[in-house]
């Protein structure tokens, strides 16, 4: 149940309207009752709500949703499928990018929550924090978004990254690629460890083959044409890449392409991850792992909306979605 402001008042032995001129800035209140105020604040988990004009004439209408990354077309996708599920009822989606960051993240939670959205559709920033008992203590209903949790405090919605990184790297073995190489993205990352967890077990299968992990510290263009600036000057060069996402992917192309004259997929075959919208229009055509972002975002709201209306089975809390392989010139 959210704290009210007569809930502070009472923890710090004050009126409602101490409270209210503390939280207004006001200098009528003593410091000490002020300290008294704020200390019961922290402790209770209050926050203002200044959107209860709106709450008295029914419940929020807004749905927050925090994603790692707005400019990655995958999380774009995601917040389509959000949207378009959210209209169907009603309610309008907010849209926040943590930038992978753990303060960033938590700054646009407190200002959702500010605004008494009807709950949250989070990607978080650090899957293991305490994010999702923090949310849950303060009453918030959460899904998670691209993510798995342990706890049985939030839903979640996400992509068996295990099986699509075996997916990838059974392809490029079966064309007759003996030496992978995984441009793996931050190795700390979730999606990443698991896809990576896919490849290794993939490349086990297959006598005489091996596989080279290369990180890199962002998932984009960016970092992926560096990765592929790096292996154009090898000699031992891998004959295959599975990069982890499909802007890496991209990065990778523009390297070995247009710059460096080594032949896709001839020389070197390649897989990335997502299946974007340009993956198929990218110098090479990009064979890809399909992830259903659209549908993962409107299964998320779906969740959310039933969580609401009391009506969601606590069997169906957890949904898990299977990736796909999509084979286009890059791979052979």
């Amino acid at each position: 149940m959210a704290v009210k402001i007569k809930d502070v008042a009472a923890h710090a032995g004050v009126s409602v309207g101490t409270v209210s001129n503390v939280l207004n800035g006001r200098e009528t209140v003593s410091p000490a009752a002020a300290e008294r105020v704020r200390a019961a604040i922290d402790a209770l988990g209050y926050v203002r709500n200044d959107a209860a004009r709106q709450l008295r004439a029914g419940r929020s209408r807004s749905i927050a949703l925090i994603v790692l990354d707005v400019g990655n077309p995958f999380f774009a996708a995601v917040a389509r499928g959000a949207e378009a599920r959210a209209a169907e009822d009603g309610y309008v989606v907010l849209l926040g990018s943590s930038g992978g960051d753990a303060d960033h993240e938590r700054l646009y939670l407190d200002q959702f929550r500010e605004q008494r959205v009807a709950g949250v559709l989070l990607t978080p920033a650090v899957p293991e924090g305490d994010v999702v008992q923090h949310l849950a203590s303060a009453g918030v209903p959460l899904v998670l978004v691209d993510e798995q949790t342990e706890s049985d405090a939030a839903c979640t919605v996400s992509v068996d990254d295990v099986e699509g990184g075996h997916l990838a790297v059974a392809h490029l073995l079966a064309q007759g690629r003996r030496r992978i190489a995984v441009v793996a993205g931050p190795l700390t990352t979730r999606q990443v460890a698991d896809r990576l967890e896919g490849a290794r077990r993939a490349v086990a299968e297959v006598d005489g083959a091996r596989l080279e992990v290369i990180a890199t510290d962002a998932m984009t263009v960016l970092a992926g044409r560096a990765a592929g600036e790096a292996l154009r000057e090898r000699h031992d060069r891998p004959d295959a890449v599975f990069a982890a996402n499909d802007l890496l992917a991209v990065g990778l192309l523009q390297a070995l392409t247009m710059l460096g004259g080594i032949r896709v997929p001839d020389d070197i075959a390649l897989v990335g991850y997502d299946d974007i919208d340009f993956a198929a229009a990218t110098v090479v055509p990009l064979t890809s792992i399909r992830q259903p972002a659209e549908e993962l975002g409107a299964t998320a709201v779906d969740l959310l909306l039933r969580q609401l209306d009391g009506e969601l089975d606590p069997a169906e809390r957890q949904v898990r979605f299977r990736p796909e392989l999509v084979v286009r010139a890059s791979s052979g």
